[in-house]
């Protein structure tokens, strides 16, 4: 784990000050029925959180309490840190703030998504979180049986974990890949793989081979 150093300790510190100073103000300034408003504005964030992630089919990483906590303080304290800003150093300042935390919001989340993509395309770089050092999907056909197996294991143990959207989508094409290369090595095992349950927890290993199994030629003499 990489550790921060004295200058990012000290920028991370005054940050919070800031912050905290700002929601301070805010919250003076908007007095009794501003706070209300903005209490109310929380815990309808959290319900909304909740809900969403109550309904989500992808598994989380936050248990459904803690998104909606978690939303409600978000809310909270960005209305009272605009507050703040609105009242020290007008409203064009608090629109600027808006448009600046948008703006590093997208950066990191495409910063993100990219890091994602690029472990995928690197079969030595490891995929964080998910322990997943996949083989580039133009390379497919190259595997051994035996490496496709083990990675279809592998790629469907991660889809349990929490993953990124674009980290889940590229480990659902590169099963998608993975699949397609088992059915084109060994069809009729291929199906008795597909017939013997559930394919998350199946290993293929064990139904589809290296190669095709070829036919004697006796019983091409029976079958003509």
């Amino acid at each position: 784990m990489p550790v921060r150093g004295p200058l990012s300790r000290f920028l991370a510190g005054l940050g919070l000050v800031l912050v905290a100073t700002l929601s301070v103000v805010g919250g003076i300034a908007l007095r009794g029925p501003g706070l209300v408003a903005v209490l109310v504005s929380g815990v309808m964030a959290g319900c909304i959180a909740a809900g969403v992630a109550r309904e989500s089919t992808q598994p989380r990483g936050r248990s459904v309490v803690e998104s909606a906590f978690l939303a409600s303080a978000v809310t909270v304290l960005a209305l009272l840190v605009l507050s703040g800003t609105a009242l020290l150093a007008g409203g064009g300042a608090a629109v600027l703030l808006v448009g600046v935390a948008g703006a590093c919001w997208g950066a990191n989340r495409w910063l993100r998504e990219r890091r994602t993509r690029a472990a995928f395309a690197d079969p030595a770089v490891q995929l964080p979180g998910t322990g997943v050092r996949p083989h580039p999907s133009r390379a497919v056909d190259a595997l051994s049986t035996t490496d496709l197996a083990e990675e279809w294991l592998r790629t469907g143990s991660s889809l349990q974990g929490a993953l990124s959207p674009a980290a889940r989508q590229a480990l659902v094409t590169r099963r998608a890949h993975v699949l397609d290369a088992l059915e084109r090595r060994d069809p009729s095992g291929f199906a008795r793989w597909m017939a013997a349950g559930p394919l998350a927890s199946a290993d293929p290993a064990g139904f589809v081979r290296s190669e095709p199994p070829r036919a004697t030629p006796g019983a091409e003499t029976e079958a003509a």
